[in-house]
């Protein structure tokens, strides 16, 4: 098995967080990783996106420009990858801000508002956790448990305390995906 994701949206959504998190819990289930981010100067409010690669073999190049899956969070990251999606892969994306729904008709479509929830949970940085949990619902590439142990692997010590609201969130995301279209 072998799952490239890119992960795009705002500096500041949590995009490289959610890449570094899947990364840490892939390497929990004994698979190679690579984890590459890329993000502008300006860092929060600019553009910032990770390719996630999880595989049961060696990866050969961390630089891919197909992608099994697109995890989309805002409009600019909407309108440039979703062409990047492999015909029969996947995108998941959050409603928020989104002008111009994706067009694709040789992928599957999965919407997860975790804006919404996020605000409804109390909590806005839960938000890339929401996501993930859809993500995790619709391809179970890693496991809860391994999620969580990845989260104590890339959170700080003196933010642990958070894990069990993350833990919630990714829950959270898991019940609230819905599919808009699928292949």
């Amino acid at each position: 098995m072998t799952e490239e994701i890119i992960i795009a949206g705002f500096g500041g959504q949590g995009v490289l967080s959610m890449g570094k998190i899947l990364a840490y819990s892939g390497i929990m289930q004994d698979q190679e990783v690579s984890w590459m981010p890329s993000y502008g100067p300006e860092m929060r409010g600019g553009t910032a996106n990770v390719t996630v690669i999880l595989s049961d073999e060696r990866i050969s190049s961390p630089i891919i420009n197909k992608f099994d899956t697109a995890i989309i969070l805002n409009q600019q990251s909407m309108d440039k990858f979703e062409d990047s999606v492999k015909p029969g892969g996947i995108m998941v994306y959050d409603g928020n801000g989104i002008t111009r729904h994706p067009e694709r008709k040789d992928i599957s479509i999965y919407r997860v508002d975790a804006a919404e929830e996020a605000v409804n949970m109390e909590s806005a940085r839960i938000f890339n956790m929401i996501v993930l949990g859809g993500y995790l619902k619709v391809k179970p590439v890693v496991k809860l448990e391994n999620i969580i142990k990845g989260l104590k692997e890339s959170l700080p010590e003196r933010h642990h305390a958070l894990i069990p609201l993350n833990e919630k969130a990714v829950k959270r995301g898991m019940e609230i995906v819905r599919m808009v279209q699928e292949v």
